[in-house]
């Protein structure tokens, strides 16, 4: 029996989005009493909002959502993952004949880092921001955008 797709998995709201209370513990870990446990579309959403020379990070979509959400923060843990379906959705979207897929490489990890987990790993990652026009720089395993900070756009 094969797996589901990767566009399944973005479709598949399981009942998300979804607000919880923080428990004490977990309060002073993430520094909210309040969480929001987005749907994978509203991450694909906030993702294709990105324009060409325009990077978010991942922080700022967790940003995003605890706004839209009025809560104090964003699952970090749901919200990475649901990033990453977005960009092998995206993918699998290129390799079934989309033209228009969401710009998955503009969302960088925090501190301008790429991502290792994004389809093709660090060196297809890098290659679709040069090709926006971003320098990249590489220290020891380590790759980021240099600048980033001035082409981050507020979601």
């Amino acid at each position: 029996m094969a797996g589901k797709t990767w566009r399944e998995k973005l479709e598949n709201a399981r009942g998300l989005p979804k607000i919880v209370k923080l428990g004490p513990k977990m309060a002073r870990r993430w520094g909210g009493k309040t969480c929001a446990i987005p749907a994978p579309r509203e991450i694909q959403d906030l993702m294709r909002r990105v324009p060409k020379g325009k990077l978010t990070t991942i922080a700022e979509i967790r940003r995003a959502i605890a706004r839209h959400h009025g809560t104090e923060i964003a699952c970090p843990l749901t919200c990475g993952i649901f990033v990453w379906i977005v960009a092998n959705a995206a993918n699998e979207d290129l390799e079934n004949g989309r033209r228009r897929i969401t710009p998955y490489w503009r969302t960088l990890k925090a501190g301008g880092f790429l991502n290792p987990k994004y389809p093709g790993g660090i060196r297809s990652h890098r290659e679709l921001l040069e090709a926006e026009g971003h320098t990249i720089e590489t220290r020891g395993k380590h790759s980021k955008v240099r600048g980033y900070e001035q082409k981050l756009i507020a979601l």
